[in-house]
């Protein structure tokens, strides 16, 4: 069964179709986008070692031919360099206005290529293929595009959206299980941030969901899409209420730049940690109760997930240091930081009204 997700922004609306066999379907699903039978497809190296050649037999069989372009995976890829070569290979390859480019890779891959379609000949139509459970549940949706720069992460970007999302739940089977929990990470976000069912029904299910259930998986995919669509079709830009999407990123951001955006902390381990710290400087703010964050941290250990600072690996700076790395976020208005905090699970809001020494002494405590 595929389930459809529609992100409802009107006539740039789009589905995300969440589902097993979605590569082999691919090319039937992208055919009625293309005004001509060709597509570029940008991937990382590690994804197109293993699906490639299946997602090239997905569009033959329905007369679609491909040109693709691998580039190294990891984080380091979302930069100038690989942003310039993907751009000049587009060209190279004269893709037009009316062709399609197809992003086949996790959340870094689906960012640059996002970006390069956006300015490409000012704007041309990407379908987002995500290959890792962070990228089917987040990265993929919303149209949030963009590459790092040496003063942050994702500072250098555009709102470009996807003409369609396929989730093909099959190829979550090819992930190492910290590239899964990493995924897993945003999906515990979701339930954190607005739908506290949905945090109870993963503590009740999300062990059986990591060690493979293909059915748990889609319902997680289906439900976290779900509610980030909902989310991006009534905010598109992130002037309001998008903004809760942010959960954990604040401090996440700033692990990420910290340990230099690589393998010691992958994304989604770092938002599950900035959740687990976004709820206990709530809890010292006295806007949750002080067992809210003892039930994130446990659940997160259940799912034998990094919950503390002290879990990433290797030597890290000091809270004054974090403290200004997380300066640098684009979150920041009017000279203030803006963080998203909590009532409780399911109940976050975003606020600018944090005592900066409050958030100081929680990230003391953590690095203790």
């Amino acid at each position: 069964m595929i389930d459809v997700v529609r992100v409802p922004l009107g006539d740039r609306a789009y589905d995300v179709r969440i589902g097993r066999g979605l590569l082999a379907r691919a090319g039937g699903e992208i055919a009625p986008l293309l005004t001509q039978p060709r597509v570029a497809v940008i991937a990382d190296e590690t994804v197109a070692g293993l699906h490639l050649d299946a997602l090239r037999s997905g569009l033959a069989s329905r007369g679609i031919s491909m040109v693709s372009l691998n580039l190294p995976a990891g984080e380091g890829t979302k930069s100038w360099e690989h942003f310039s070569h993907s751009v000049e290979w587009l060209l190279d390859q004269k893709i037009e206005r009316g062709d399609v480019v197809i992003a086949f890779g996790g959340g870094v891959i689906g960012d640059l290529v996002g970006f390069a379609a956006a300015v490409l000949r000012r704007g041309v139509r990407f379908v987002q293929i995500p290959t890792s459970l962070l990228a089917q549940v987040d990265s993929s949706v919303g149209g949030k595009t963009g590459i790092n720069s040496k003063h942050g992460k994702n500072l250098i970007g555009a709102f470009h959206q996807p003409s369609l999302v396929l989730a093909d739940i099959d190829i979550l089977g090819t992930l190492t299980a910290r590239d899964f929990l990493s995924g897993y990470g945003e999906v515990v976000k979701y339930g954190l941030l607005g739908d506290a069912d949905f945090f109870e029904w993963l503590e009740s299910n999300g062990p059986a969901l990591a060690a493979g259930d293909l059915v748990l998986r889609q319902e997680a995919v289906r439900r976290s899409v779900q509610m980030k669509a909902d989310i991006v079709g009534r905010d598109e830009t992130e002037q309001g209420e998008r903004a809760l999407l942010n959960l954990g990123h604040t401090f996440c951001h700033a692990l990420e730049n910290a340990t230099g955006y690589c393998d010691r902390l992958l994304h989604g381990e770092g938002v599950a940690i900035g959740c687990a710290l976004a709820f206990e400087t709530s809890a010292r703010l006295g806007l949750c109760s002080q067992e809210a964050p003892s039930r994130v941290r446990a659940h997160l250990k259940a799912m034998g997930m990094k919950t503390d600072i002290s879990d990433i690996p290797g030597n890290l700076p000091d809270a004054d240091t974090l403290m200004g790395l997380m300066l640098q976020d684009k979150k920041m208005l009017g000279g203030k930081l803006h963080f998203v905090m909590v009532h409780g699970i399911g109940d976050a809001f975003v606020t600018s009204d944090v005592d900066p020494d409050v958030v100081k002494s929680v990230l003391s405590d953590a690095l203790s």
